[in-house]
């Protein structure tokens, strides 16, 4: 489906700064964003309270925000723009869901109030504080440059592009890199 004229419209609007073009924008594509975000943990076996679907759905539209709408701006009109749109949303809910999975492998996970209390009230079992061990022994084994990778990317908030320049490597080569090592860490997630 090509691109549409209202879409084009859109854009140029958003771009070029014209007011009310933004709530315009939320108001038309949210459903979208809403629906790829429940397909996208359905997909991928990630349980999302509504609170979650929430923050990853503020998390998409911040992000599209960032670097004067460099997202947008990088919209090349050989598709339609919905498509495109929902690709980048698919990408930023993977990014948000293998963060808190990695994270949560750490025991670094910040919660929502409920989920912290009702936490604070169990007592940590063996297996999790095994887990943790593993996992911190499998970074010490990790290349310096995977280590510094899942620093940069998991804790300190790096973008995939920031983290491709700052090791000299191309963008496209920080996914497989995730990936391959995202494999080691696979057995964690057996019961």
């Amino acid at each position: 489906m090509p691109l549409t004229d209202r879409d084009r419209q859109l854009i140029n609007d958003l771009l070029s700064g014209s007011p009310g073009s933004w709530r315009v924008f939320v108001d038309r594509f949210s459903g979208l964003i809403q629906q790829v975000i429940r397909q996208t943990a359905s997909a991928h076996s990630f349980r999302l309270s509504a609170d979650d679907a929430d923050d990853l759905c503020a998390d998409t539209f911040a992000e599209l925000l960032l670097r004067d709408m460099a997202v947008l701006r990088n919209f090349r009109g050989r598709c339609s723009f919905a498509t495109y749109l929902a690709v980048i949303v698919r990408r930023i809910v993977v990014r948000r869901m293998t963060e808190q999975r990695f994270l949560g492998a750490l025991g670094h996970v910040t919660a929502h109030k409920a989920a912290v209390e009702r936490a604070s009230s169990e007592v940590p079992t063996g297996r999790q504080f095994e887990q943790r061990e593993h996992v911190e022994h499998l970074l010490k084994k990790l290349p310096e440059e995977s280590q510094q990778l899942l620093s940069w990317i998991y804790l300190d908030g790096v973008n995939w592009q920031e983290a491709a320049r700052r090791l000299g490597r191309p963008l496209n080569s920080i996914g497989p890199m995730l990936s391959r090592i995202r494999r080691l860490f696979e057995p964690l997630r057996q019961p």
